[in-house]
């Protein structure tokens, strides 16, 4: 079943108030007394969006929405992530517009959140006591890391790594997948600090049986249910053993942002965004695929062979994603802007493809009929996106949609048409297109 793709703050908070007030300003509440009080980021996060100080703030209710909110049914945004689009509130989603996405290196106010239960409160901790446990039946020595022992022992590497939800272009499949409704804006690429998994595990010794590094994090479950994970996934051996796999405690050059795993994540560009685990309190190295939450059934998974739109699948007959295939975004123009005839349209965009390189990107102005060559740069690094740009002329004014298609080092191309179906609407590589009103 479909769920809005904007949701309105009387929505955000008709569920759980006081869970609204932590995670959208960092309001400390009790939920006995129902008092409420902001400081710090929280305080500052809710005098910005308002405009000006909150000379009372100690005084507001608990779970109130502020009047000048409570006035309108526009969509609300998150402090911090202005212009993104709510998905969903429980757990928290949010999507980037396209047009948001034009920077080379996306910033942590332009990047998706992508959450499967409550982020924890890491207002007051100390980052570099946050600690790592480094387990699992082929971990040769298990231990304890703290972030600042990582820091210290490890060398450390900053790469630009793009991370995708799995499910980003979910919208677009008919019969409706199940979750949240991206369109084309769950996917960025900053730049990631950290040290290598790889020197990690060598460092704690990977026995020979050694299949799958899964991991476990400090976010709870949404009942409530502290047995519960809201999600535990990870990669195969090789995969964690990149050199671009990262345990990242920066992006951008400053820590992690709240909503993107601080004080520690883990970052395996080029599979879905999931494989990589938000605010880390534990590395497995297993001997086995990993069983964790949303590993098995049909989260993460797609069916083994095509079927058809709407075909019940069993799950016996689903395979784990890895990696994401080819795929391309025109970030400028926005879409339904209105240009003058004359002169050439400047557009351009990224593109990348899993585990792959982009080999091209073509441009159409004629649903696709022909194609024109953009010209596209190298990758600043392994697992980053590329940049493409290209200069499109109209034979007249009118209306006119401009599609992007990418073909990776493999010679594959992004579909016209939406690709296979599947239960849960992963995977949609189709040719990314924008409308523009030539006058």
């Amino acid at each position: 079943m479909r769920v809005r793709i904007e949701q309105g703050i009387h929505h955000l908070y008709d569920s759980d108030p006081l869970e609204a007030d932590r995670v959208v300003w960092g309001r400390e509440t009790s939920r006995l007394t129902r008092r409420g009080f902001l400081r710090g980021s929280g305080l500052a996060a809710m005098s910005a969006a308002l405009g000006g100080a909150i000379p009372f703030a100690e005084r507001m209710p608990a779970g109130l929405i502020p009047a000048a909110f409570a006035q309108t049914t526009e969509p609300f945004t998150i402090p911090g992530k202005a212009g993104l689009r709510v998905l969903n509130d429980r757990p928290l989603n949010a999507e980037t517009p396209a047009h948001l996405l034009d920077d080379a290196v996306t910033p942590a106010e332009r990047l998706f959140v992508r959450n499967n239960g409550t982020p924890p409160d890491t207002r007051d901790i100390d980052p570099s006591a946050w600690t790592v446990e480094i387990a699992g039946e082929a971990c040769l020595r298990p231990t304890r890391i703290s972030l600042g022992e990582f820091q210290r022992r490890f060398d450390h590497h900053t790469l630009q790594l793009q991370l995708e939800c799995g499910g980003n272009g979910r919208s677009e499949f008919h019969p409706p997948a199940t979750g949240n409704q991206w369109t084309t804006g769950a996917v960025g690429c900053p730049s990631w600090t950290g040290v290598r998994l790889r020197d990690v595990l060598d460092a704690c010794g990977i026995g020979d049986n050694a299949v799958y590094v899964a991991w476990e994090a400090a976010d709870t479950h949404l009942s409530g249910d502290p047995t519960k994970l809201p999600i535990s996934r990870g990669v195969p051996v090789h995969k964690a053993l990149e050199d671009e796999t990262l345990l990242a405690w920066g992006m951008n050059g400053v820590p992690l942002p709240p909503l993107h795993g601080y004080p520690l994540r883990m970052v395996a560009a080029g599979w879905p965004g999931s494989v990589g685990g938000k605010w880390l309190t534990r590395i497995l190295v297993r001997d086995r695929v990993h069983d964790g939450e949303k590993m098995g059934g049909q989260s993460y998974r797609v069916p083994c062979n095509p079927v058809a739109p709407g075909t019940q699948v069993d799950d016996t007959d689903m395979c784990i994603i890895e990696s994401m295939p080819v795929k391309s975004l025109i970030t400028f123009p926005e879409s339904g802007v209105r240009l003058p005839f004359g002169a050439p349209l400047p557009v351009r965009g990224h593109a990348w493809a899993g585990d792959l390189s982009v080999s091209a990107v073509h441009t159409s102005i004629d649903f696709g009929t022909t194609w024109q060559r953009a010209t596209l740069t190298e990758t600043v690094n392994r697992l980053a996106w590329q940049h493409w740009s290209a200069s499109v002329s109209v034979p007249r004014p009118g209306y006119y949609e401009i599609w992007a298609r990418a073909v990776d080092e493999r010679g594959r191309s992004q579909p016209v048409l939406l690709p296979a179906w599947n239960p849960r609407g992963y995977l949609n590589n189709a040719c990314h297109r924008i409308a523009v009103m030539v006058a």
